[in-house]
Protein backbone atom coordinates (compact mmCIF):
# COMPACT_ATOMS: atom_id res chain seq x y z
CA UNK A 1 0.00 0.00 0.00
CA UNK A 2 1.19 3.89 -0.80
CA UNK A 3 1.84 6.13 1.90
CA UNK A 4 -2.07 7.38 2.83
CA UNK A 5 -3.33 6.56 -0.84
CA UNK A 6 -7.27 6.27 -0.59
CA UNK A 7 -8.61 2.82 -1.04
CA UNK A 8 -11.51 1.62 -2.98
CA UNK A 9 -13.42 -1.40 -3.36
CA UNK A 10 -15.85 -2.66 -6.19
CA UNK A 11 -17.96 -5.32 -5.71
CA UNK A 12 -18.35 -7.44 -8.58
CA UNK A 13 -16.55 -7.45 -11.74
CA UNK A 14 -18.97 -7.17 -14.51
CA UNK A 15 -18.32 -4.37 -17.22
CA UNK A 16 -19.33 -1.15 -15.13
CA UNK A 17 -17.20 -2.63 -11.95
CA UNK A 18 -13.87 -3.08 -14.05
CA UNK A 19 -14.19 0.01 -16.06
CA UNK A 20 -15.11 1.88 -12.29
CA UNK A 21 -11.98 0.29 -10.94
CA UNK A 22 -9.79 1.18 -14.05
CA UNK A 23 -10.62 4.87 -13.53
CA UNK A 24 -10.08 4.67 -9.64
CA UNK A 25 -6.59 3.53 -9.79
CA UNK A 26 -5.88 5.94 -12.49
CA UNK A 27 -7.46 8.94 -10.04
CA UNK A 28 -4.39 7.26 -7.43
CA UNK A 29 -7.18 4.95 -5.68
CA UNK A 30 -5.43 1.40 -3.95
CA UNK A 31 -8.39 -0.53 -5.69
CA UNK A 32 -9.30 -4.03 -5.05
CA UNK A 33 -11.68 -5.62 -6.73
CA UNK A 34 -13.97 -8.97 -5.40
CA UNK A 35 -16.07 -10.98 -7.64
CA UNK A 36 -18.07 -14.11 -6.47
CA UNK A 37 -17.64 -16.07 -10.00
CA UNK A 38 -14.59 -17.81 -10.97
CA UNK A 39 -13.94 -14.98 -14.12
CA UNK A 40 -14.54 -11.50 -14.86
CA UNK A 41 -16.58 -10.19 -17.23
CA UNK A 42 -20.11 -10.93 -15.43
CA UNK A 43 -22.83 -10.93 -18.48
CA UNK A 44 -20.36 -10.44 -20.88
CA UNK A 45 -19.66 -13.87 -20.60
CA UNK A 46 -18.43 -16.82 -22.80
CA UNK A 47 -19.04 -20.72 -23.38
CA UNK A 48 -17.58 -23.69 -25.63
CA UNK A 49 -18.36 -26.89 -26.34
CA UNK A 50 -17.59 -29.31 -29.33
CA UNK A 51 -15.43 -27.08 -31.42
CA UNK A 52 -18.44 -24.11 -30.94
CA UNK A 53 -17.96 -20.87 -28.91
CA UNK A 54 -20.32 -18.96 -27.73
CA UNK A 55 -20.81 -15.11 -26.01
CA UNK A 56 -23.29 -15.60 -23.91
CA UNK A 57 -24.12 -12.17 -23.10
CA UNK A 58 -24.15 -8.99 -24.92
CA UNK A 59 -23.26 -9.92 -28.49
CA UNK A 60 -23.71 -6.44 -30.57
CA UNK A 61 -21.19 -3.18 -29.58
CA UNK A 62 -22.63 0.07 -29.94
CA UNK A 63 -20.45 3.46 -29.46
CA UNK A 64 -16.71 1.61 -28.87
CA UNK A 65 -15.92 5.48 -28.29
CA UNK A 66 -17.46 4.72 -24.73
CA UNK A 67 -14.55 1.70 -24.80
CA UNK A 68 -11.67 4.33 -26.59
CA UNK A 69 -12.18 7.06 -23.55
CA UNK A 70 -12.06 4.63 -20.96
CA UNK A 71 -8.67 2.61 -22.16
CA UNK A 72 -7.67 6.63 -22.71
CA UNK A 73 -8.58 7.98 -19.25
CA UNK A 74 -4.94 5.74 -18.23
CA UNK A 75 -3.45 6.71 -21.46
CA UNK A 76 -3.75 3.21 -22.98
CA UNK A 77 -4.88 3.00 -27.15
CA UNK A 78 -7.75 0.18 -26.86
CA UNK A 79 -6.55 -1.20 -30.62
CA UNK A 80 -3.61 -2.59 -28.47
CA UNK A 81 -5.65 -4.48 -26.41
CA UNK A 82 -8.73 -5.55 -28.79
CA UNK A 83 -10.04 -5.25 -32.50
CA UNK A 84 -13.24 -3.62 -33.12
CA UNK A 85 -14.70 -4.24 -36.62
CA UNK A 86 -17.92 -3.14 -37.89
CA UNK A 87 -20.57 -5.61 -39.08
CA UNK A 88 -22.68 -4.89 -42.41
CA UNK A 89 -25.35 -5.44 -43.15
CA UNK A 90 -26.23 -4.60 -39.32
CA UNK A 91 -29.56 -7.21 -38.91
CA UNK A 92 -31.29 -8.82 -41.06
CA UNK A 93 -35.09 -8.81 -39.85
CA UNK A 94 -37.45 -11.61 -40.91
CA UNK A 95 -41.20 -10.90 -40.81
CA UNK A 96 -44.32 -13.32 -40.37
CA UNK A 97 -45.76 -12.80 -43.55
CA UNK A 98 -42.29 -13.42 -45.22
CA UNK A 99 -41.07 -9.72 -45.76
CA UNK A 100 -37.17 -9.57 -45.18
CA UNK A 101 -35.64 -6.56 -44.53
CA UNK A 102 -31.81 -5.83 -44.17
CA UNK A 103 -30.63 -3.10 -41.98
CA UNK A 104 -27.51 -1.38 -42.73
CA UNK A 105 -25.76 2.24 -42.00
CA UNK A 106 -25.32 2.28 -46.20
CA UNK A 107 -28.50 5.04 -46.13
CA UNK A 108 -29.06 4.48 -50.28
CA UNK A 109 -29.05 0.40 -49.83
CA UNK A 110 -31.14 1.10 -46.61
CA UNK A 111 -33.74 3.49 -48.38
CA UNK A 112 -33.76 0.61 -51.02
CA UNK A 113 -34.89 -2.11 -48.06
CA UNK A 114 -37.39 0.37 -46.74
CA UNK A 115 -39.30 0.75 -50.21
CA UNK A 116 -40.22 -3.06 -49.94
CA UNK A 117 -42.39 -1.93 -47.51
CA UNK A 118 -43.07 1.10 -48.37
CA UNK A 119 -43.17 3.67 -51.48
CA UNK A 120 -42.03 6.83 -49.71
CA UNK A 121 -38.92 5.87 -47.58
CA UNK A 122 -36.31 8.96 -48.86
CA UNK A 123 -37.71 11.49 -46.47
CA UNK A 124 -38.88 9.77 -43.99
CA UNK A 125 -35.76 7.59 -42.73
CA UNK A 126 -33.58 10.92 -42.96
CA UNK A 127 -36.09 13.35 -41.14
CA UNK A 128 -36.13 10.37 -38.25
CA UNK A 129 -32.72 9.85 -38.66
CA UNK A 130 -31.69 13.91 -37.97
CA UNK A 131 -34.63 13.49 -35.16
CA UNK A 132 -32.96 10.70 -33.47
CA UNK A 133 -29.20 12.04 -34.13
CA UNK A 134 -30.64 15.40 -32.61
CA UNK A 135 -31.56 13.84 -29.22
CA UNK A 136 -28.07 11.69 -29.47
CA UNK A 137 -26.11 14.80 -29.93
CA UNK A 138 -28.33 16.79 -26.58
CA UNK A 139 -27.24 13.10 -24.72
CA UNK A 140 -23.64 14.19 -25.31
CA UNK A 141 -24.05 17.50 -23.74
CA UNK A 142 -25.29 15.83 -20.56
CA UNK A 143 -26.59 11.92 -20.77
CA UNK A 144 -23.51 10.67 -21.64
CA UNK A 145 -21.11 13.32 -19.91
CA UNK A 146 -22.49 13.74 -16.34
CA UNK A 147 -24.09 11.20 -13.85
CA UNK A 148 -27.83 11.78 -14.07
CA UNK A 149 -30.42 11.33 -11.78
CA UNK A 150 -33.25 13.77 -12.14
CA UNK A 151 -34.61 16.48 -14.17
CA UNK A 152 -33.45 18.57 -12.26
CA UNK A 153 -30.05 17.35 -12.88
CA UNK A 154 -31.11 17.46 -16.51
CA UNK A 155 -31.93 20.74 -16.60
CA UNK A 156 -28.08 22.33 -15.48
CA UNK A 157 -27.34 21.12 -18.47
CA UNK A 158 -29.93 22.23 -20.75
CA UNK A 159 -32.31 25.48 -21.31
CA UNK A 160 -36.39 24.45 -22.00
CA UNK A 161 -36.08 24.65 -26.33
CA UNK A 162 -33.24 21.60 -25.95
CA UNK A 163 -35.47 19.86 -23.30
CA UNK A 164 -38.14 20.06 -25.96
CA UNK A 165 -36.43 18.41 -28.21
CA UNK A 166 -36.21 15.46 -26.81
CA UNK A 167 -39.50 14.58 -27.36
CA UNK A 168 -40.60 14.48 -23.68
CA UNK A 169 -44.50 14.15 -24.21
CA UNK A 170 -43.79 10.98 -26.69
CA UNK A 171 -42.96 7.58 -26.67
CA UNK A 172 -40.57 6.10 -28.27
CA UNK A 173 -44.16 3.83 -30.78
CA UNK A 174 -45.87 7.60 -30.45
CA UNK A 175 -43.13 8.86 -31.95
CA UNK A 176 -41.95 5.83 -34.78
CA UNK A 177 -45.95 6.30 -35.50
CA UNK A 178 -45.78 9.46 -36.26
CA UNK A 179 -42.56 9.43 -37.94
CA UNK A 180 -43.66 6.63 -40.35
CA UNK A 181 -47.24 5.53 -40.14
CA UNK A 182 -46.72 1.78 -41.42
CA UNK A 183 -46.84 -1.97 -39.27
CA UNK A 184 -43.37 -3.41 -40.64
CA UNK A 185 -40.92 0.24 -39.85
CA UNK A 186 -42.69 0.93 -36.71
CA UNK A 187 -41.98 -2.41 -35.56
CA UNK A 188 -38.40 -2.71 -36.78
CA UNK A 189 -37.33 1.19 -35.25
CA UNK A 190 -39.60 0.36 -31.88
CA UNK A 191 -37.32 -2.77 -31.62
CA UNK A 192 -33.75 -0.77 -30.95
CA UNK A 193 -35.09 0.41 -27.57
CA UNK A 194 -34.97 -3.58 -26.50
CA UNK A 195 -30.85 -3.12 -26.36
CA UNK A 196 -32.10 -1.47 -23.26
CA UNK A 197 -34.87 -3.86 -22.49
CA UNK A 198 -37.86 -1.52 -21.88
CA UNK A 199 -40.98 -1.17 -23.70
CA UNK A 200 -41.41 0.91 -26.63
CA UNK A 201 -45.16 1.25 -25.78
CA UNK A 202 -44.17 3.16 -22.52
CA UNK A 203 -40.08 4.18 -22.68
CA UNK A 204 -39.96 7.71 -23.19
CA UNK A 205 -39.27 9.18 -27.19
CA UNK A 206 -35.44 10.27 -26.30
CA UNK A 207 -34.63 6.58 -26.15
CA UNK A 208 -35.17 6.85 -30.34
CA UNK A 209 -31.50 8.21 -29.98
CA UNK A 210 -30.27 4.70 -30.40
CA UNK A 211 -31.30 4.08 -34.06
CA UNK A 212 -29.14 7.12 -35.29
CA UNK A 213 -26.40 5.07 -32.86
CA UNK A 214 -26.55 2.56 -35.35
CA UNK A 215 -27.30 3.56 -38.25
CA UNK A 216 -24.97 6.92 -37.46
CA UNK A 217 -21.70 5.33 -35.95
CA UNK A 218 -22.25 1.03 -36.94
CA UNK A 219 -22.79 -1.48 -34.61
CA UNK A 220 -19.38 -3.40 -34.07
CA UNK A 221 -18.09 -6.97 -33.09
CA UNK A 222 -14.82 -7.72 -31.21
CA UNK A 223 -12.38 -10.63 -33.31
CA UNK A 224 -11.97 -13.30 -31.25
CA UNK A 225 -15.41 -12.98 -29.39
CA UNK A 226 -16.99 -10.18 -27.80
CA UNK A 227 -15.55 -11.35 -24.31
CA UNK A 228 -11.89 -10.12 -25.82
CA UNK A 229 -13.43 -6.54 -24.01
CA UNK A 230 -13.35 -8.26 -20.70
CA UNK A 231 -9.99 -9.64 -21.53
CA UNK A 232 -8.94 -6.14 -22.18
CA UNK A 233 -10.02 -4.84 -19.05
CA UNK A 234 -8.58 -7.54 -17.17
CA UNK A 235 -5.12 -6.71 -18.64
CA UNK A 236 -5.61 -3.19 -17.96
CA UNK A 237 -6.60 -4.26 -14.62
CA UNK A 238 -3.13 -5.88 -14.08
CA UNK A 239 -0.90 -3.06 -15.57
CA UNK A 240 -2.30 -0.72 -13.30
CA UNK A 241 -1.84 -3.06 -10.50
CA UNK A 242 -5.73 -3.30 -9.43
CA UNK A 243 -6.07 -6.31 -7.13
CA UNK A 244 -8.42 -8.77 -8.61
CA UNK A 245 -10.09 -11.09 -6.46
CA UNK A 246 -12.08 -14.24 -7.88
CA UNK A 247 -14.24 -16.89 -6.37
CA UNK A 248 -14.90 -14.47 -3.47
CA UNK A 249 -18.68 -13.76 -2.94
CA UNK A 250 -19.41 -10.75 -0.68
CA UNK A 251 -21.55 -11.63 2.60
CA UNK A 252 -22.48 -7.97 3.74
CA UNK A 253 -21.48 -4.05 3.70
CA UNK A 254 -19.50 -3.02 6.67
CA UNK A 255 -21.25 -0.04 7.78
CA UNK A 256 -20.47 2.47 10.54
CA UNK A 257 -22.17 5.88 11.64
CA UNK A 258 -24.03 5.57 8.02
CA UNK A 259 -21.07 4.93 6.50
CA UNK A 260 -20.01 2.32 4.84
CA UNK A 261 -15.96 1.54 5.64
CA UNK A 262 -15.41 -1.60 3.94
CA UNK A 263 -17.16 -5.43 3.04
CA UNK A 264 -16.87 -8.65 4.70
CA UNK A 265 -16.80 -11.96 2.20
CA UNK A 266 -18.31 -15.13 2.64
CA UNK A 267 -15.10 -16.14 4.45
CA UNK A 268 -15.50 -14.05 7.22
CA UNK A 269 -12.60 -12.08 5.62
CA UNK A 270 -13.28 -8.19 6.47
CA UNK A 271 -12.09 -5.75 3.60
CA UNK A 272 -11.11 -1.76 4.96
CA UNK A 273 -11.91 0.81 2.11
CA UNK A 274 -12.73 4.80 1.75
CA UNK A 275 -15.04 3.77 -0.67
CA UNK A 276 -16.86 1.19 -2.19
CA UNK A 277 -18.54 0.69 -5.69
CA UNK A 278 -21.41 -2.02 -5.94
CA UNK A 279 -21.41 -3.59 -9.11
CA UNK A 280 -24.19 -5.49 -7.70
CA UNK A 281 -27.46 -3.57 -8.77
CA UNK A 282 -28.86 -1.28 -6.24
CA UNK A 283 -32.19 -3.02 -5.64
CA UNK A 284 -30.31 -6.41 -4.63
CA UNK A 285 -27.57 -4.82 -2.93
CA UNK A 286 -29.38 -3.44 -0.42
CA UNK A 287 -31.45 -6.54 0.17
CA UNK A 288 -28.85 -8.61 0.27
CA UNK A 289 -25.86 -6.90 1.76
CA UNK A 290 -27.10 -3.85 3.71
CA UNK A 291 -27.85 -4.15 7.33
CA UNK A 292 -31.28 -4.43 7.94
CA UNK A 293 -32.08 -0.80 9.20
CA UNK A 294 -35.71 0.88 8.95
CA UNK A 295 -33.67 3.46 6.38
CA UNK A 296 -32.60 0.74 4.34
CA UNK A 297 -35.82 -0.90 4.11
CA UNK A 298 -37.56 2.31 3.27
CA UNK A 299 -34.94 3.04 0.53
CA UNK A 300 -35.23 -0.72 -0.77
CA UNK A 301 -39.41 0.16 -0.81
CA UNK A 302 -39.13 3.36 -2.61
CA UNK A 303 -36.40 1.89 -5.63
CA UNK A 304 -38.86 -0.86 -6.11
CA UNK A 305 -41.84 0.85 -7.03
CA UNK A 306 -40.35 3.42 -8.98
CA UNK A 307 -38.03 0.89 -11.25
CA UNK A 308 -38.75 -1.91 -12.47
CA UNK A 309 -36.19 -4.75 -13.80
CA UNK A 310 -36.20 -4.94 -17.53
CA UNK A 311 -36.84 -7.63 -19.56
CA UNK A 312 -35.02 -11.36 -18.78
CA UNK A 313 -34.19 -13.93 -21.34
CA UNK A 314 -34.16 -17.26 -22.60
CA UNK A 315 -30.99 -17.80 -23.82
CA UNK A 316 -30.59 -21.05 -26.38
CA UNK A 317 -26.91 -21.97 -27.52
CA UNK A 318 -27.29 -23.93 -30.34
CA UNK A 319 -24.35 -25.35 -32.29
CA UNK A 320 -25.92 -26.86 -35.79
CA UNK A 321 -24.04 -30.02 -37.76
CA UNK A 322 -24.81 -27.42 -41.08
CA UNK A 323 -24.85 -23.46 -41.81
CA UNK A 324 -27.97 -21.71 -42.09
CA UNK A 325 -26.74 -19.43 -45.16
CA UNK A 326 -30.16 -17.02 -45.56
CA UNK A 327 -29.12 -16.10 -42.15
CA UNK A 328 -26.26 -12.69 -41.05
CA UNK A 329 -24.46 -12.14 -38.18
CA UNK A 330 -27.45 -10.63 -36.43
CA UNK A 331 -30.69 -11.54 -37.23
CA UNK A 332 -33.81 -10.43 -35.43
CA UNK A 333 -37.20 -12.55 -36.33
CA UNK A 334 -40.37 -10.47 -35.51
CA UNK A 335 -43.56 -10.96 -33.81
CA UNK A 336 -46.43 -10.91 -35.38
CA UNK A 337 -48.23 -8.50 -33.00
CA UNK A 338 -45.82 -6.47 -31.10
CA UNK A 339 -48.31 -4.67 -29.35
CA UNK A 340 -49.55 -8.33 -28.09
CA UNK A 341 -46.05 -9.38 -27.12
CA UNK A 342 -45.31 -6.54 -25.40
CA UNK A 343 -48.58 -6.72 -23.71
CA UNK A 344 -47.80 -10.14 -22.41
CA UNK A 345 -44.41 -9.69 -21.18
CA UNK A 346 -44.52 -6.02 -19.90
CA UNK A 347 -48.17 -6.07 -18.84
CA UNK A 348 -49.49 -9.86 -17.99
CA UNK A 349 -45.73 -10.50 -16.37
CA UNK A 350 -45.60 -13.83 -18.94
CA UNK A 351 -43.46 -15.05 -22.18
CA UNK A 352 -45.12 -14.29 -25.41
CA UNK A 353 -47.25 -16.68 -27.01
CA UNK A 354 -44.96 -15.11 -30.61
CA UNK A 355 -41.96 -13.70 -29.36
CA UNK A 356 -39.51 -11.62 -31.12
CA UNK A 357 -36.34 -14.02 -31.35
CA UNK A 358 -32.65 -12.56 -31.88
CA UNK A 359 -30.23 -15.13 -33.21
CA UNK A 360 -26.37 -14.16 -32.96
CA UNK A 361 -24.12 -15.95 -35.55
CA UNK A 362 -20.54 -14.70 -34.89
CA UNK A 363 -19.05 -17.42 -37.03
CA UNK A 364 -20.26 -15.12 -39.86
CA UNK A 365 -17.66 -12.96 -38.78
CA UNK A 366 -15.40 -14.79 -37.30
CA UNK A 367 -14.55 -18.27 -38.04
CA UNK A 368 -12.86 -19.02 -35.43
CA UNK A 369 -16.03 -19.20 -33.25
CA UNK A 370 -17.40 -22.68 -35.22
CA UNK A 371 -16.03 -25.59 -37.00
CA UNK A 372 -16.28 -25.81 -40.81
CA UNK A 373 -19.53 -25.99 -42.20
CA UNK A 374 -21.20 -25.27 -39.12
CA UNK A 375 -23.17 -22.61 -37.05
CA UNK A 376 -23.44 -21.34 -33.31
CA UNK A 377 -26.80 -20.05 -32.88
CA UNK A 378 -26.80 -17.72 -29.78
CA UNK A 379 -30.93 -17.74 -30.03
CA UNK A 380 -32.25 -14.78 -27.34
CA UNK A 381 -36.25 -14.69 -26.65
CA UNK A 382 -36.88 -11.71 -24.35
CA UNK A 383 -39.04 -12.98 -21.36
CA UNK A 384 -40.65 -11.07 -18.49
CA UNK A 385 -38.10 -10.77 -15.48
CA UNK A 386 -38.94 -12.44 -12.38
CA UNK A 387 -40.41 -10.47 -9.75
CA UNK A 388 -43.20 -12.34 -8.48
CA UNK A 389 -46.07 -10.32 -9.48
CA UNK A 390 -48.06 -13.54 -8.93
CA UNK A 391 -45.91 -15.19 -11.70
CA UNK A 392 -46.25 -19.01 -12.71
CA UNK A 393 -43.46 -20.71 -12.55
CA UNK A 394 -42.82 -20.82 -16.23
CA UNK A 395 -42.13 -24.48 -18.07
CA UNK A 396 -39.07 -23.52 -20.10
CA UNK A 397 -38.80 -27.09 -22.06
CA UNK A 398 -41.86 -26.43 -23.33
CA UNK A 399 -41.24 -22.27 -23.88
CA UNK A 400 -37.88 -24.29 -26.11
CA UNK A 401 -40.71 -25.89 -27.80
CA UNK A 402 -42.28 -22.16 -28.73
CA UNK A 403 -39.10 -20.56 -29.83
CA UNK A 404 -37.73 -23.51 -32.35
CA UNK A 405 -41.25 -23.99 -33.93
CA UNK A 406 -41.44 -20.25 -34.70
CA UNK A 407 -37.39 -20.40 -36.26
CA UNK A 408 -38.75 -23.87 -38.09
CA UNK A 409 -42.01 -21.95 -39.00
CA UNK A 410 -40.02 -19.26 -40.39
CA UNK A 411 -37.60 -20.50 -42.61
CA UNK A 412 -34.69 -22.48 -40.59
CA UNK A 413 -36.12 -25.51 -41.68
CA UNK A 414 -34.49 -28.74 -40.52
CA UNK A 415 -32.92 -26.73 -36.53
CA UNK A 416 -34.19 -29.33 -34.30
CA UNK A 417 -32.31 -31.84 -36.04
CA UNK A 418 -29.10 -30.03 -36.65
CA UNK A 419 -28.51 -29.36 -33.36
CA UNK A 420 -25.48 -30.97 -32.20
CA UNK A 421 -24.66 -28.98 -28.88
CA UNK A 422 -26.65 -27.02 -26.30
CA UNK A 423 -26.80 -25.17 -23.72
CA UNK A 424 -29.55 -22.89 -22.02
CA UNK A 425 -29.82 -19.82 -19.53
CA UNK A 426 -32.99 -19.19 -17.91
CA UNK A 427 -33.36 -15.96 -15.76
CA UNK A 428 -33.21 -18.17 -12.85
CA UNK A 429 -29.67 -18.76 -14.09
CA UNK A 430 -29.18 -15.07 -14.66
CA UNK A 431 -30.48 -14.30 -11.52
CA UNK A 432 -28.04 -16.85 -9.58
CA UNK A 433 -24.90 -16.13 -11.56
CA UNK A 434 -24.81 -12.10 -11.67
CA UNK A 435 -28.06 -11.28 -9.32
CA UNK A 436 -29.77 -8.66 -11.30
CA UNK A 437 -33.36 -8.19 -9.96
CA UNK A 438 -35.27 -10.69 -11.43
CA UNK A 439 -32.89 -11.96 -13.36
CA UNK A 440 -32.78 -8.80 -15.61
CA UNK A 441 -30.75 -8.07 -17.98
CA UNK A 442 -30.45 -4.76 -18.53
CA UNK A 443 -30.93 -3.36 -15.25
CA UNK A 444 -33.80 -1.21 -14.71
CA UNK A 445 -36.92 -0.21 -17.62
CA UNK A 446 -37.25 3.24 -18.61
CA UNK A 447 -41.11 4.07 -18.16
CA UNK A 448 -42.19 7.47 -18.78
CA UNK A 449 -44.24 7.22 -16.28
CA UNK A 450 -42.65 5.73 -12.97
CA UNK A 451 -39.57 7.00 -13.37
CA UNK A 452 -39.00 9.39 -16.62
CA UNK A 453 -36.50 7.27 -18.04
CA UNK A 454 -33.91 8.66 -15.00
CA UNK A 455 -32.03 5.17 -13.33
CA UNK A 456 -31.43 4.49 -9.88
CA UNK A 457 -28.49 7.33 -8.73
CA UNK A 458 -25.12 6.10 -8.78
CA UNK A 459 -24.45 7.73 -5.23
CA UNK A 460 -26.25 6.04 -2.30
CA UNK A 461 -28.75 8.03 -0.25
CA UNK A 462 -28.58 5.87 2.20
CA UNK A 463 -24.79 5.67 3.11
CA UNK A 464 -21.78 7.71 2.76
CA UNK A 465 -19.11 6.11 0.71
CA UNK A 466 -21.40 3.87 -1.13
CA UNK A 467 -21.72 4.01 -5.12
CA UNK A 468 -23.60 2.34 -7.57
CA UNK A 469 -22.37 0.77 -11.27
CA UNK A 470 -24.49 -1.62 -14.03
CA UNK A 471 -27.47 -1.37 -16.01
CA UNK A 472 -29.30 -0.03 -12.94
CA UNK A 473 -27.61 2.99 -13.03
CA UNK A 474 -27.04 5.86 -14.78
CA UNK A 475 -27.01 5.51 -18.41
CA UNK A 476 -28.61 2.17 -18.35
CA UNK A 477 -27.95 -0.96 -19.50
CA UNK A 478 -25.85 -2.65 -22.62
CA UNK A 479 -22.19 -2.91 -23.38
CA UNK A 480 -21.73 1.10 -23.89
CA UNK A 481 -23.52 2.44 -21.01
CA UNK A 482 -22.60 -0.04 -18.39
CA UNK A 483 -19.09 0.68 -19.08
CA UNK A 484 -19.51 4.39 -19.14
CA UNK A 485 -21.58 4.46 -15.97
CA UNK A 486 -18.26 3.12 -14.28
CA UNK A 487 -16.76 5.90 -15.83
CA UNK A 488 -19.32 9.21 -14.55
CA UNK A 489 -19.71 7.23 -11.37
CA UNK A 490 -15.30 7.49 -10.74
CA UNK A 491 -15.96 11.36 -12.02
CA UNK A 492 -18.97 11.53 -8.92
CA UNK A 493 -16.40 9.97 -6.62
CA UNK A 494 -13.84 12.47 -7.60
CA UNK A 495 -16.47 15.10 -6.90
CA UNK A 496 -17.79 13.75 -3.59
CA UNK A 497 -14.68 12.03 -2.15
CA UNK A 498 -11.84 14.42 -2.73
CA UNK A 499 -9.96 16.25 0.44
CA UNK A 500 -11.22 19.55 1.61
CA UNK A 501 -9.16 22.40 0.51
CA UNK A 502 -6.95 23.72 3.95
CA UNK A 503 -8.36 27.42 4.38
CA UNK A 504 -5.79 29.69 4.91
Amino acid sequence: MGLNKKTAIVVGAGLGGMSAAIRLAGDGYDVKVIEKNSNIGGKLNRREGKGFTFDTGPSILTMPWVLEQLFASVHRRLEDYITVERVEPQWRTFFEDGTQLDVTSDLPNMLEEMSKVTNRPNRKLTDFLSYSQDMYELCMKSFYKYSIQDLKDLKKHHKLNELMQMDPMSTVAKSTHKQFNNPYLEQLFNYFVMYVGSNPYSAPAILNQLVYVQLGLGIHYVKGGMYKIAEGMGQLMKELRVDVQLNTPVQRLVVENDRVTGVETEDGTLHEADIVVSNLEAIPAYRKLAPKTSKVKKETKSLEKKFDPTVSGLVLLLGTDRKFDHLKHHNFLFSEDPEKEFKQIFEEGKPADDPTIYIGISARSDDTQAPEGKDNLFVLTHVPPMTGKKQKPVDWDAYREVVLDKLERMGIEGLRDSIEFEYRFTPEDLEALYGPNGGSIYGIAADKKSNGGFKIPSKSQVFEGLYFVGGSTHPGGGVPMVTLSGQLTADLIKEHESEPVPQS
